[in-house]
């Protein structure tokens, strides 16, 4: 159990007194039982050499003893004058009379010589001892002296006095008692001034420990009251300027950090701070998005330990090592691609920025970089060869052979084909641009995906019908309502048709499907919302899996032979697919098994009203 500075002082204080009211006590009771037995040994000695003086000439001189009953009465006289024991003993340790005995039990007492003071008085003359009788069971103090003289012929007798204790032992009892009362009042009175001292002294400290958990748990507001003028009081003081002192810089540093981490919130460039060592010290939420790590598990690692990426772990030690700024360009393993400015900080020491590293997402940069290189190309390509045959023809006519009828005649029908050619690609652009850009509006409007097919597949047949392609339709008649441009839907599944029907050998089989499903990405409050699937199945040479991703770009082509010979731009796909998102839909194209293509399109429908 952990004690507070007030029980600690408090509990040192009552120790100490209580410690020193022992020590008191026990000396005093040590030194009046001291005093008080150095008295009893005065006074018995001075009966012993009394009674002794009175008794010699009785027993001393002859050379045999008075007898028993004579010494029992003459002892107990002397005891009833003394008020002390007294004992007649032999050189050999006989009782020979006790006045504390009767007569007829005189002889059953056992022998005295192995006592310790009539062991000293036949060694000296004269002997004392305090111990408990025997024969009454009392502490008693006993003398014993020498009656006769050493010369004498008589035989040698002890006087042996022995002076209970017990009125002494009550004394002393009674002081102790006294001294217990006296001390146990002085202790309480100790205690409450103990408890009055130690609150005195700890209350400024446990308020300035109040204080402090306060300030550490963020109230700055807190103030210690004091009017002491001690060092307790001025360390309160000290407190409360260190108070103020902290409040100030702490609202100083509260605003220069909310504003830093502002900035760094909103940022959509990455931020990574590393130390001296390569530790991350802090990253912001765009480097999180961007490297999938959180700060709690970047802050305090090694950054080549959070991103095994060679190029940026060699920027990172270049910069560390040459305190030099460093600029890169990475790609990460998701694909994205980031460039990378690494600047010196300037700290050194550990916990200190040392490092501080931007990343750029230029992803989208990157990728309508190579969309434009693509799109350059390959409209370069596909106008200069429509202008390549022209130019080519145009020459040639004016070679010479505008002057032959039937070549002018075929050479002229070539250059409009290509004319042609040309028109519809630049139509094609200018198409999806609009689309892309937001300049073509859909129409919104109620209408039954059975119309749109029956009205593309009464358009499309005379198409099929060249070829001898099977075109069906299977159409179920429960289909929602959606909501929709029927001329631009019917230019999408006009668009897939036509594609079937080229790519689809002679003799082949195009099927036109269209069922309920429930569009899981266009959820309600009552539950998922229906839509349409509008699949065009054909049994055509089919798309590799590794090109299905890439159809619906501009100007991709399987086959790019095969498709200019069939006379199509590389964009028909792609107006399809802006086509279809902007309808709030999705497109993709699978296999056909055993052979062929088939394209989905899959557009939401109108909420259904419920009874």
């Amino acid at each position: 159990m952990t004690l507070s500075i007030r029980w600690k002082v408090a509990l040192a204080i009552l120790f100490t007194l209580a410690c020193g009211f022992v020590i008191a006590g026990l000396l005093t009771a040590r030194s009046l039982a001291d005093q008080e037995l150095a008295q009893s040994e005065r006074a018995l000695e001075v009966s012993t050499n009394l009674i002794a003086f009175d008794l010699r000439p009785l027993v001393t001189g002859s050379p045999s003893l008075p007898p028993i009953t004579r010494l029992q009465g003459m002892v107990r006289e002397l005891s009833r004058r003394a008020h002390a024991r007294v004992t007649l003993v032999d050189a050999s340790g006989r009782v020979r009379a006790d006045s504390a005995v009767r007569d007829e039990d005189l002889a059953g007492i056992e022998n005295h010589r192995t006592r310790p003071e009539i062991e000293q008085a036949i060694a000296t003359g004269a002997g004392t001892d305090l111990r408990a009788s025997h024969t009454t069971g009392e502490r008693t103090l006993y003398r014993a002296v020498r009656l006769d003289e050493p010369a004498s012929t008589s035989p040698a007798l002890y006087l042996r006095l022995g002076l209970p204790m017990t009125t002494l032992d009550q004394e002393l009892a009674t002081l102790k008692r006294n001294l217990t009362l006296a001390f146990g009042s002085a202790f309480l009175i100790a205690v409450v001034l103990s408890v009055w001292l130690a609150r005195s002294l700890t209350k400024p400290l446990s308020d300035m420990a109040t204080a402090a958990r306060q300030l550490a748990g963020g109230n700055l507001a807190v103030h210690v009251e004091t009017s002491a003028r001690d060092e307790v009081g001025l360390l309160a003081h000290t407190l409360n300027h260190m108070t103020e002192e902290l409040r100030s810089k702490i609202e100083e540093l509260s605003e220069d950090r909310a504003q830093l981490l502002a900035m760094l919130t909103s940022m959509v460039e990455g931020v990574m701070v590393l130390d001296s060592k390569g530790r991350i010290l802090q990253v912001n939420p765009a480097w999180e998005r961007m490297f999938g790590v959180t700060r709690a598990e970047a802050r305090g690692r090694q950054s080549s330990d959070v991103f095994a990426h060679p190029k940026l772990n060699a920027t990172v030690s270049a910069v560390l090592t040459a305190r030099a700024g460093q600029e890169t360009e990475i790609v990460l393993t998701n694909g994205r691609c980031l460039n990378v400015e690494a600047s010196v900080a300037g700290g050194e020491q550990d916990n200190e920025a040392c490092a501080v590293l931007v990343f750029h997402d230029i992803t989208e940069l990157r990728r309508l970089e190579h969309i434009r290189k693509d799109f350059v190309a390959n409209v370069s390509h596909e106008l200069r060869t429509p202008l390549t045959s022209i130019k080519g023809y145009v020459e040639a006519l004016l070679d010479g052979g505008k002057d032959d009828p039937e070549t002018s005649v075929r050479f002229l029908d070539i250059i409009l084909k290509q004319s042609d050619r040309l028109n519809l690609i630049l139509e094609d652009l200018l198409q999806l641009s609009k689309i892309e850009s937001g300049q073509v509006q859909f129409k919104q409007e109620p209408l039954q995906i059975g119309s749109v097919v029956d009205r593309t597949i009464a358009m499309i047949k005379p198409l099929a019908d060249k070829k001898h392609h099977r075109l069906r339709a299977q159409v179920d008649a429960d289909l929602p309502i959606i909501n929709g441009d029927q001329e631009r839907l019917v230019q999408v599944l006009a668009n897939l048709l036509d594609n079937a029907i080229k790519y689809t050998p002679e003799g082949g089989q195009i099927t036109v499907a269209a069922r309920r499903i429930p569009v899981l990405a266009h959820r309600t409050a009552d539950g998922p919302r229906t839509g349409v699937e509008l699949t065009v199945t054909d049994t055509g040479i089919g798309i590799p899996e590794k090109d299905r991703p890439r159809v619906f770009e501009r100007f991709y082509r399987v086959d790019k032979a095969r498709s200019r010979e069939l006379g199509g731009t590389g964009l028909g796909l792609a107006i399809v697919k802006h086509i279809v998102e902007g309808h709030g839909g999705q497109i993709r194209v699978e296999g056909n098994v055993p052979n062929g293509s088939r394209f989905v399109v899959r557009l939401p429908a109108e909420p259904e009203e419920r009874d």
